[in-house]
């Protein structure tokens, strides 16, 4: 290969090739892993493709290919550390790989990839080096991967390297899924040594020198392990691999930094016009650059993926990361905002292969300057204060800061911990990161923001897979267990095959038992989507009575179980929560189960409302106004949605108006299953932090008019209302009416704050709404009573009363400052006089701070030289001073602290708080004292 390939045409070549051998180019997981709460972030390739790995899920394809967004800067994966000090890490990546579920396995992998390292992209074959499992314990080591190495044509047989379990065994986790691995390393040569210098150095494979860099990782899952030292075979053997792309770009473009690739090249040209800098100057103090090219890149990729700069979890990391691109900006003199310049390159730069950049330049561009600007607010504060922390822990001859210190500079100030810790560091010392968190917890809870947190889920998952295995082999349930339609079968009949009560199966429950049941079918909808589970009851069919064997003297066999919740406990197990209100239920009982229809309908309502919310938002405010999280509930709709200032009112009515319209147009509501690359490619919108599959459901929202065709005029009359152009088109799994019109009446409750940058609109449909309105029409009413007007003449009556307030209260202020200037002059002629000052201490009764700074004024009239005056009022104090006196080293604010209060302000007027309890005459014979000592 001659000609040095761009990293766009690297990443195209890499799927491309796997294209070519049968693999199916599968799109990029949003940075938010959709369904799994155990991650903040994707931090590999294979966190979409993990439920496949474990058997709950099962994908169309056995061959993939795909580049996935990765971010680490949280737990146990966490790069941020070392981002900036060196030239290979990044907090966001993409990983190259392709997989095989159940399909080829060691020698393809092993072959193909040598294929496109050497004869596509033609890698020297003499320093390509491949390491293999060398055995440990019951697992012998794996000499077929070993042969394969060596069976590559022009491959060096004495390249191939043994390694244990540390390096070349791959697990999921402490059970699951796992086998050996390959991993390929490629020599770059004596020069890329960065321990020539040391005595003893050996270069080598896995050594400690940047010579070898490992390039790609072939994963062999051949294993279940089910403790540390039993594993069995997997039913079918599986292939994962990982190519950090950064790397391979490094390579091919023969750079000594990831950094130096074209992926940044752009961002740094833009830093260096910024700076001014030259590329040697650059080089010279790199690690700003590389850090502020690190950040943006990912906060760009955050906020195209709907995660904005906040307080907590995913958006703290995007402020954090933001702010600490800005600091390291301010070390190589960038004082304006900057972050959205190069921001511009990313997009550039990125934008064809992940367009959802350039569908949120907007988004991304204005998150990026609002936060550098709320950030350079309280920087300097902030650091300030923890310098100073810093100067009493060397003065302590400790090294350690307080977390707790470091949580107040972030509660106060908004300085990240990384941030505070970047500034410790860069003076030897560290910061308490545990005790930054337990602080964080701490408040966290204190607010609101811990205290709904449950288990993380799936604690009992094995408990039910075995049931699920039981079932199956009495042939009670199929290979894909508890079958779920919640669109159709509202009302299902079936076995009760399994009960637990307090964790245990058992055979019967009674009265007041709080149960868990499974059934071979379910129509009751699981909460996702931000939509709440279905509600409603399960029953025994009634019994014939040659059926009662078994039960207890004078039970006919009825019972009741009312459902308050539902879960999927383990692939395949479906279970209903809820509590026994009569009869004794037993397994093998017949039952129906029932959906509460009523509250379902009124879920829809909500749900539909969503949709048409959404869109209208986009209309109204653009399409950066993407969702951040919902609640749909029978009583209320709750939207999250990417704004970056609160909505005026006139924008709300519009919104408004909008929905209602769109109900009142009685739209067709068409659900249908779609391929997920179909129904995005036609511009279907998915949701932040959702979990989709390669078949996913799809909601379309269409005006009337496309379903007023004459349909024997049209071959497929389907299609032709699917091409249409829709009002709503998204994404989701949740149940939704038939018909807009279904909605009622829409009406928006409230507009606020979620979190910085995200706004939040409550609003309530159909039955809820007439609650609302029948509520507010009484208190209407109400007040028009109230007012001895009809209830169309409020406003105006209101308006009325308001403008004859407004109107007295000058009047009151008028005579309260006519009464204030009387009590001034009587008591002007109680001035004192000291050393040519005439000092006066005053007290004026109901009084405002507008009165006092008149009197201040009217007491300089009098004494345009030589006057010191102390106003108290109430609450309020005003000290006034003429020039001469200031030019003499007299300042307001010492008068104010002189009587024992607290205030400040100009040298000549002062204001602030008397203290509580207050004598006048003592405070004017604190004044002249504090006048006397100034002036001596």
């Amino acid at each position: 290969m001659t000609k040095k390939l761009t990293g766009a045409e690297i990443r195209q070549t890499y799927i491309d090739f796997f294209v070519e051998h049968g693999h199916t180019a599968v799109p990029s997981m949003s940075l938010v892993p959709g369904g799994d709460s155990t991650l903040l972030f994707t931090n590999s390739g294979m966190v979409q493709f993990k439920d496949v790995f474990l058997g709950t899920d099962k994908r169309p394809y056995t061959r993939a290919v795909d580049s996935q967004k990765c971010l680490r800067v949280a737990g146990k994966h966490n790069d941020l550390d070392e981002v900036g000090r060196d030239d290979t890490h990044h907090t966001f990546f993409e990983m190259l790989g392709n997989w095989s579920f159940g399909d080829y396995y060691k020698n393809e992998a092993i072959a193909w990839a040598w294929q496109l390292l050497t004869e596509v992209w033609g890698l020297d074959k003499a320093r390509l080096w491949a390491t293999c499992f060398e055995g440990e314990k019951n697992v012998p080591s794996d000499e077929e991967a070993a042969n394969y190495w060596r069976a590559q044509p022009g491959f060096v047989k004495e390249h191939v390297l043994y390694f244990g379990r540390k390096d070349n065994f791959w697990e999921m986790a402490e059970t699951g899924p796992c086998g050996p691995c390959s991993e390929i390393h490629y020599d770059r040569g004596i020069k890329y040594c960065d321990r020539q210098n040391v005595e003893g150095h050996v270069c080598k494979v896995n050594g400690d020198c940047a010579r070898f860099l490992e390039l790609w990782n072939l994963v062999f899952m051949q294993y279940n392990r089910l403790g540390p030292d039993k594993l069995e075979p997997l039913p079918a053997t599986h292939v994962d691999t990982g190519m950090g792309f950064e790397r391979i770009v490094s390579v091919l473009q023969d750079v000594d930094s990831n950094y130096k690739t074209d992926l940044f090249a752009r961002s740094l040209d833009v830093l260096r016009l910024l700076t001014g800098h030259t590329e040697k100057e650059m080089l010279a103090d790199f690690t700003p650059y590389r850090v502020i090219c690190d950040h943006t890149r990912s906060a760009a990729f955050l906020i195209a993926d709907g995660v904005v700069p906040g307080n907590l979890g995913r958006n703290y990391v995007a402020r954090m990361i933001i702010r600490r691109a800005a600091r390291f900006g301010t070390k190589i003199g960038l004082k304006e905002p900057f972050l959205a310049k190069v921001a511009e390159t990313v997009i550039a730069t990125y934008g064809p292969f992940y367009t959802e950049l350039e569908k949120s330049r907007g988004a991304i561009l204005d998150n990026l300057t609002r936060e550098e600007i709320r950030f350079a607010r309280t920087v300097e504060t902030g650091t300030a204060q923890l310098e100073n922390l810093l100067s009493d822990l060397r003065a302590q001859n400790k090294t350690v800061l307080d977390g707790r210190r470091a949580f107040d500079l972030y509660a106060t100030y908004g300085l990240p911990f990384e941030i505070s810790r970047d500034i410790a560091r860069e003076q030897g010392l560290e910061v308490d990161e545990a005790g930054f968190n337990a602080a964080k917890e701490k408040h966290s809870k204190a607010s609101g923001g811990g205290k709904a947190m449950g288990k993380m889920g799936g604690e009992d998952a094995e408990f039910f897979a075995g049931i699920l295995k039981d079932l199956q082999k009495k042939d009670k349930l199929g290979e894909h267990g508890v079958e779920y339609d919640p669109y159709t079968s509202q009302r299902v009949e079936g076995e009760v095959l399994a009960l637990i009560v307090n964790g245990e199966s058992v055979e019967s429950a009674s009265f007041g038992d709080q149960i868990e049941i499974i059934l071979p079918k379910t129509g009751f909808y699981i909460e996702s989507g931000g939509q709440v589970s279905d509600e409603g009851y399960i029953r025994a069919i009634s019994l014939h009575p040659s059926s009662k064997i078994g039960r207890r003297e004078g039970d006919d066999g009825a019972w009741e179980i009312e459902i308050t919740a539902i879960r999927r406990a383990s692939a395949g197990v479906i279970v209903h929560v809820g509590e026994v209100v009569s009869g004794h239920p037993k397994v093998g009982d017949r039952v129906v189960a029932e959906v509460d229809m009523p509250r379902r309908h009124d879920i829809m309502r909500n749900h539909t409302a969503t949709h048409l919310l959404h869109a209208a938002l986009h209309q109204v405010l653009g399409a950066h106004a993407v969702q951040a999280g919902s609640l749909v509930a029978p009583d209320r709709l709750r939207f999250d949605f990417n704004h970056p200032e609160a909505m005026t009112p006139e924008q709300i009515e519009r919104v408004e108006r909008i929905v209602n319209d769109a109900v009142a147009a009685d739209m067709g509501v068409t659900p249908k299953l779609k391929s997920r690359e179909d129904a995005i490619g036609e511009g279907a919108m998915a949701l932040f932090g959702e979990k989709y599959g390669e078949t996913v459901r799809t909601i379309s929202i269409i005006p009337a008019g496309a379903e007023l065709v004459d349909e024997s005029a049209i071959e497929h009359p389907t299609a032709f209302v699917e091409q249409q152009p829709k009002f709503s088109y998204e994404l989701c799994g949740g149940t939704h009416l038939e018909r807009t019109s279904d909605v009622g009446v829409f009406i928006i409750v409230s507009e606020g704050s979620a979190a910085a940058g995200v706004r939040r609109i409550e609003a309530v449909t159909g039955r809820g709404a007439y609650e609302l309105m029948t509520r507010r029409f009484k208190m209407l009413k109400q007040t028009a009573s109230v007012l001895k007007s009809s209830m169309d003449e409020v406003p105006q009556k209101a308006q009325t009363l308001e403008d004859e307030l407004s109107e007295a209260r000058k009047e009151i202020a008028a005579l309260r400052a006519q009464q204030a200037l009387s009590t001034f002059n009587l008591q002007i002629s109680n001035v004192q006089t000291v050393q040519n000052v005439n000092v006066l201490a005053v007290e004026i009764p109901n009084a405002d701070a507008d009165t006092l700074r008149l009197l201040a004024d009217k007491f300089r009239e009098k004494y345009p030289k030589g006057g010191a005056a102390v106003l108290v009022t109430g609450s309020i104090v005003i000290a006034v001073l003429t020039e001469d006196l200031v030019k003499r080293g007299l300042k307001a604010g010492d008068l104010i602290t002189a009587i024992g209060g607290r205030g400040g302000g100009r040298p000549n007027l002062a204001q602030g708080s008397p203290p509580e309890a207050m004598k006048i005459d003592e405070a004017m014979s604190k004044v002249v004292k504090a006048v006397e000592e100034k002036l001596k």
